[in-house]
């Protein structure tokens, strides 16, 4: 099931969502013109929990910025074509509707509070990981999470796969967003202590931190659970 459209429009210009989309696709579109330095780039800029917390150091030529930056600059930068496709539509659809209830420099300090929650999760059960984790993932998860609280009655169009035939349907998005939160649920556990791959830990531990901070950040005249505006 993915999501194409919210029917929850806005009162404000979403400035902070479609900075943080562009900036993400101007990243990936640089680290593709590195060409066999890709991988290198990922390693630099990319969070390395082991290194983050002190464990290991990077080789000097990899050793470009202090590890602790690479928390945030991990956010912008992604693995692949399909990685960032996926990432910036979720927040496309989501990311404008949450910076609504909050205005622009509040949704800064949400967006990257919920990203550092997902690098927390992913890495404290595995502090010794060696596995860069780089991608937007983490912080959108947060902004699913208070998009859950905000606007579980907002209808979504989603399309599903069936077959061959791509079935489109709305539905609330308490159901979409619960659906995906469960998927990471099932996924995590199916995928162990596997390294690499997939941040599911990232994912829980951003949604989570998401529908935490969403009651203080949210403009006190914005109530949860609200219906959306036509």
């Amino acid at each position: 099931m993915f999501p194409l459209h919210d029917d929850n429009p806005t009162r404000i210009v979403p400035v902070v969502t479609v900075s943080l989309l562009v900036a993400c696709v101007l990243v990936f579109i640089w680290q593709m013109s590195l060409g066999q330095q890709f991988e290198r780039a990922i390693y630099s800029f990319g969070a390395i929990p082991s290194v983050v917390f002190g464990i290991k150091d990077l080789p000097t030529e990899l050793d470009i910025v202090p590890p602790w930056t690479t928390v945030l600059t991990s956010m912008f930068m992604h693995g692949g074509w399909m990685h960032l496709i996926g990432n910036m539509l979720y927040l496309w659809i989501f990311g404008n509707n949450v910076e609504d209830s909050m205005g622009h420099v509040r949704f800064v300090i949400f967006y990257l509070l919920c990203g550092i929650a997902a690098f927390l999760a992913q890495s404290l059960p595995a502090p010794q990981s060696v596995v860069p984790m780089v991608g937007a993932s983490g912080a959108i998860s947060g902004v699913l999470g208070a998009y859950l609280l905000l606007f579980p009655h907002a209808r979504v169009l989603v399309a599903i796969p069936l077959g061959f035939i791509i079935h489109t349907t709305r539905l609330p998005a308490g159901w979409v967003l619960a659906f995906w939160f469960v998927l990471q649920l099932v996924s995590s556990a199916l995928s162990g202590q596997q390294e690499g791959g997939v941040a599911f830990g990232a994912h829980i531990g951003g949604f989570v931190a998401g529908l935490v901070l969403i009651p203080l950040f949210k403009y006190k005249s914005h109530p949860l659970f609200a219906r959306p505006r036509s």
